[in-house]
């Protein structure tokens, strides 16, 4: 396993004894120049390395260590050490990996954080790993509200425009938009620009205004689509190899989950607060038609999704363990979420 402890070593004051510091090599499925997504990760490093002095992570960008979707392998198999992602690039892998990481139609940040956290999603999530023979520890480290839900080069005048082309997509949504035509790759942030560019993709969608923005998008693909119905909230995780996590005290096992629910607190409120005005200048100095799907649309996807998540609770028997999980509590959420909350839009 590729751990190592540091040369350095701390001394105990006044007993003469030392202690070793463990130090994590961490690769990130984002760059740490994209905002939000990017910086969650460096977020966490800074967060953790500053409250520990039993474990130091290092960060590293995508293709630094191994690329993006090779990092759960990695860190299985402890080539690397940890991993901040996100499950939904796993969902060819393991059929219920999206439904921790973004649901179709499903739970916004905060009921999905409840269903996480104070429900049964978490132990849910461990297991999924486990019974899939992956030796890592997962803890949620991040989450965000709803992406945009597409960039295309045409109009979209009716959802037989979809049919042919050929589009980024991520998780279960990709589900979806096959069945209306599309055919879907997953491609990792950094590769989307040059294969739009180059013609091997019509369209893509990857996160939110302020994200796009950075990865330069709006330079080809003119229409942006909203709301995000594929993802309205994404939750990320950290990935530990188990061995690793094990080894380590249960202090610094402890500081290691603050630090994350600090950083799912810190990645929220970034996305909140930041994409309006990339969504403005896209408009005003990129020449970019925002478009919303109208309801009619959105019931043919929430259709279609119905009939993904049917299909696949039918073929699997975890993912159908999840699904009912996270109905039931949607179910009961339902009786807070539908009377509390002011209607949207509010003027």
């Amino acid at each position: 396993m590729n751990r190592y402890v540091t040369a350095a070593v701390v001394a105990i004051v006044g007993t003469g004894s030392a202690q070793a510091q463990e130090v994590f090599e961490m690769t990130s499925a984002f760059g740490k120049n994209l905002p939000i997504l990017g910086t969650a990760a460096v977020d966490f490093v800074e967060k953790i390395n500053s409250i520990s002095s039993d474990v130091e992570f290092e960060h590293f960008d995508p293709g630094e260590l191994v690329p993006t979707l090779e990092a759960l392998d990695a860190v299985s198999n402890g080539s690397v050490d940890a991993a901040f992602t996100t499950s939904g690039y796993w969902q060819g892998k393991i059929t219920a990996a999206s439904l921790f990481a973004a649901v179709p139609f499903g739970p916004e940040a905060g009921e999905f954080l409840g269903w996480m956290l104070y429900d049964d999603g978490a132990e849910l999530f461990q297991r999924m790993y486990d019974e899939n023979g992956y030796n890592v520890h997962v803890t949620p480290c991040g989450v965000i509200a709803p992406e945009t839900s597409g960039w295309f080069k045409n109009e979209i005048t009716s959802l037989d425009d979809l049919k042919g082309l050929n589009m980024r997509f991520f998780g279960l949504g990709a589900e979806v938009m096959q069945k209306l035509g599309v055919s879907t790759s997953l491609l990792a942030g950094g590769d989307i620009f040059p294969a739009l560019e180059r013609g091997a993709i019509d369209a893509t969608e990857f996160s939110m205004p302020r994200i796009d923005a950075r990865l330069g998008f709006h330079q080809i693909a003119k229409y942006n689509y909203f709301p995000g119905w594929h993802q309205p909230a994404t939750m990320f995780e950290l990935l530990i190899n188990k061995d690793a996590w094990d080894e380590l005290g249960e202090v610094a096992q402890n500081q290691i989950e603050i630090a994350c629910l600090a950083n799912i607190t810190t990645n929220y409120a970034e996305g909140e607060a930041t994409n309006f005005g990339a969504m403005v200048e896209n408009v005003e100095k990129n020449g970019v038609t925002l478009k919303s799907w109208t309801p009619e649309q959105l019931a043919v996807f929430e259709v279609a999704w119905n009939e993904v998540a049917a299909e696949l609770a039918a073929e699997d028997a975890f993912f159908k363990e999840v699904w009912d999980d996270l109905t039931e509590y949607r179910a009961g959420y339902k009786t807070w979420g539908d009377t509390i909350y002011l209607p949207r839009p509010r003027n």
